[in-house]
């Protein structure tokens, strides 16, 4: 299974910008989809995350700012982010996990760099 993200780029404080994630399988194929980012120096932390039964679940830090939802006819999963700060600035992933015959499978992207200047 493979992950596309895209979207990042370079925005304003305060700016919106939408991140988009397309597998290589159906997305009805996963038992959670989600973004985690890591900023320079940092480790790795969750952003939002959507599971099969259609809850979501946001970081503290991004609550009322971000939302995540699902695409079924194209197939994607998408970040919608807005009231952007600097500190939101870090690479994003897509991340998506199956649970196949008692085994967890997780998946990764490429990442896409976001960049909020002030």
């Amino acid at each position: 299974v493979q992950l596309q993200a895209f979207g990042g780029g370079l925005v304003q404080f305060g700016g919106s910008l939408k991140l988009s994630c397309a597998p290589s399988a159906s997305i009805h194929s996963f038992n959670t989809m989600g973004w985690y980012r890591q900023a320079p120096g940092k480790q790795r932390e969750l952003v939002a995350t959507f599971t099969s039964g259609s809850s979501t679940n946001y970081a503290d830090s991004v609550k009322g700012r971000f939302t995540i939802s699902v695409d079924n006819a194209k197939n994607t999963i998408s970040l919608q982010m807005s009231s952007l700060k600097p500190e939101d600035t870090a690479v994003y992933y897509c991340n998506a996990d199956q649970l196949y015959m008692g085994h967890r499978y997780d998946y990764w992207g490429q990442g896409t760099l976001v960049t909020v200047s002030s």
